[in-house]
Parts: C-alpha cells; sequence; structure tokens
C-alpha cells in the first residue's frame, strides 16, 4: 500500500509563549511555526511541523528558508513518485543538502499519513514499545528566584527531570544554588554552545554538583574539542546541535566525545534518520533522550511517538502543552501525569489538529498540486 500526495498546505503560524523563554542566544516572545498538510489521492491527511526559528541562532535554518526549500526543492521531489514508506524520503531528499528541519517538517506529514493510510499509530508505525513516555522540563534563563519557584512547581506536577539554561557566568552560581534548595532533584544544564575549551576550569566545577550531564557546551559542529572537554569531566556530556545525521553521531561516539545523545526530530531531518540515530546509540549503550524545540502540538506528538522507542531511557523535553501556550493548536491538548505522558493509541500522531485554533495564528498560507499527467 502505497502513499500517493496530491496536495501539500504550508501554513506560517505566530505562536505567543505564555512567558518568555530565555537562552544563552536571547529571549523569545513569540515562537513561529510552520504547519504543513500533505492529502494523499484518497483525502487521508497527514501533519507534520517545521521547527525552526525565526533567526538562525540555533542552526543556520530559519522558517524563511524552510519555507523555500519546501516550496521550491522538496515539495516538487515528493509529488515526483508515490511513497511505499517514509524511509524512502531520506534517499529522495539526499540531492537537497542540509536543510535538515525542512526534510523532516514534510517527512513527518508523510509518515503521519502513511501510519493513518495503514490504520495504525505513528508509534506503531516506528516500532515503538512503550505505552507512557517520562517526561522533564526545561528553564530557561530567568531570575534565581523564579527558577526555584519554576521548579517547586515542576516537581509538583511530577516532572521527572530539570534542565536549566546555562551560559558562562550563569552557571556554577546559579547551579550552586538550586542544588542547595533541591539536593536530590535530576538535574542537568544546557548550554547552547557558549563555552570554549578556554572555560574548562568552569565546566569542570560543575562536577561537583552531580549532573545528569551538561548538554552541548561547546561549539555547534564541534566533535573533537567535545572529546578533549569529556576526558577531564566527571559529568557526561551530552550532545545537541553537533548531532546532525547518524554519520554525525557515529564519529560522536568513536571518539568518545560524549556519553548521552539528545535526539531531535527537526535537526537529524526526520524521523528516519532519528530512529536510524537511536539504533546506533543502542548498539554503542549510548543513553538517547528526545529533545525539544518549543514546538507546537503537532511537532510535540511526533516527539512523543518518537520516545516510545525501546531505546529512550531518559525523560525527554516534551512537557505539557500548558507549559507554553494559554492554548495548543491539537486536541486534545499534551498532558503530563505525575511526570509521564501517555501514548495515544488512535491512527497517526493520535491528535486532531484544531483548524480553528490554526487559522486564528495563521499569517499566510498556500496550497501546492500535483500536476496531472
Amino acid at each position: 500500500m502505497f502513499v500517493q500526495i496530491h496536495t501539500v498546505i504550508l501554513r506560517y503560524l505566530q505562536m505567543e509563549l505564555k512567558s518568555p523563554f530565555t537562552t544563552s542566544f536571547g529571549t523569545m516572545k513569540t515562537r513561529p511555526a510552520l504547519l504543513v498538510e500533505v492529502v494523499d489521492e484518497d483525502g487521508v491527511c497527514g501533519w507534520g511541523e517545521g521547527v525552526a526559528f525565526s533567526a538562525p541562532w540555533y542552526t543556520e535554518e530559519t522558517i524563511e528558508t524552510t519555507w523555500h526549500m519546501l516550496e521550491t526543492f522538496l515539495i516538487p521531489l515528493l509529488f515526483q513518485a508515490p511513497v511505499y514508506h517514509p524511509d524512502e524520503l531520506r534517499d529522495r531528499f539526499s540531492i537537497v543538502r542540509r536543510n535538515y528541519m525542512a526534510k523532516a517538517a514534510l517527512e513527518g506529514a508523510v509518515w503521519d499519513a502513511f501510519a493513518k493510510r495503514h490504520g495504525v499509530s505513528l508509534s506503531s508505525a516506528l516500532g515503538g514499545e512503550k505505552k507512557e513516555v517520562k517526561v522533564g522540563v526545561s528553564i530557561g534563563i530567568q531570575p534565581i528566584t523564579n527558577i526555584l519557584k519554576r521548579i517547586e512547581q515542576a516537581l509538583a506536577e511530577g516532572y521527572q527531570r530539570i534542565k536549566i539554561k546555562i551560559k558562562p557566568e550563569w552557571d556554577v552560581n546559579v547551579v550552586r544554588e538550586i542544588r542547595h534548595h533541591f539536593p536530590d532533584v535530576p538535574l542537568m544544564v544546557d548550554a547552547n554552545s557558549a563555552y570554549s575549551l578556554r572555560d574548562i576550569d568552569r565546566l569542570q566545577a560543575l562536577d561537583d554538583y552531580e549532573l545528569l550531564m551538561i548538554e552541548q557546551p561547546l561549539a555547534v559542529d564541534d566533535i573533537v574539542d567535545h572529546a578533549k572537554l569529556q576526558a577531564k569531566l566527571k559529568t557526561p556530556i551530552c550532545l545537541d546541535e553537533s548531532i546532525c545525521s547518524y554519520e554525525d553521531a557515529k564519529r560522536a561516539i568513536e571518539l568518545k566525545s560524549c556519553r548521552v545523545i539528545n535526539i531531535k526530530i527537526g535537526r537529524v531531518g526526520g524521523l528516519t534518520e532519528a530512529k536510524r540515530i537511536h539504533d546506533l546509540c543502542q548498539q554503542h549503550h549510548i543513553p538517547v533522550w528526545c529533545g525539544g524545540m518549543l514546538e507546537g502540538g503537532v511537532g510535540r506528538a511526533h516527539s512523543i511517538a518518537l520516545a516510545t522507542l525501546p531505546h529512550f531511557s531518559l525523560p525527554g523535553d516534551t512537557a505539557a502543552s500548558a507549559n507554553y501556550w494559554e492554548r495548543d493548536f491539537i486536541d486534545p491538548e499534551v498532558t503530563v501525569d505525575n511526570g509521564r505522558i501517555f501514548v495515544r493509541q488512535q491512527i497517526g500522531i493520535g491528535y486532531t489538529v484544531n483548524l480553528t485554533e490554526v487559522e486564528r495564528r495563521t499569517v499566510r498560507s498556500k496550497i501546492y498540486k500535483k500536476s496531472r499527467g
């Protein structure tokens, strides 16, 4: 049974965050989202979400470059032939260099349509086994009193891991203060590439606080210096931005650049590549977890499905919708029960896209049709 996509609809949404989110890069008050809807010849719809930001501070991609790559290259490639399995799209899209978030958005929509065509959940289509996934919460840079209150609230809600953002001069003292109030909480820090090897003493000082991991301390494209740093740290390094493909993960494992890998669907080019990295890490006993990109409901649903694969052993970043939005654009919204998300067993992503909420936030949209003949 194949999927023949004949229509693709792109929608650019502007989402307002409940509260500003600050990292070492800057502060966001709003979050753009690019929704991708595909429709096959029998009217089956699939949904994907582009997770690039408005500026290229996380990767080189932006929401505008994502739209351009989809419109000019990837949608025409999708229209060229039926899809017998979504895994085929990795090779079909390979003539386009990088642009992983654009590829992931379209591939994810096809995965959803494929699962619906086969009458199974996206989790099952991927080979997922878990009926629930453990989740943590990510807390941006803000006054320490606010961080402490947010941690207390998150723990009361049952979140199983706390992640805080750090940067030079906003690191050791903050972790020390958190440990003073919460000595046993599972805690990790995310540097978003804010450090270099010149900061090794500062990073070694974090070894005193029994952190789960330090996420991406060094440059976004580095695995060599991370290997040097990991050899001098007791705390595991987790790579994020450095891992954009199976090959990146393979090299990082061989060089011993990290002891943990964060898998984000958008960063690695889609669910197929995410599965390949998961399998590689499983073979090498490298723990993995599913990272977040402040996604809307569709992207969040894809991450939940991915996290049901067996080797996702650490709590991910897929917090409840209400953690970020007054109202998400899916029904029901993603909820967390005592630090767990129960995986919906309905076909496809398991959630319904609320078109009223989508249209309310849509800045622009465009429909693309496969030409006849």
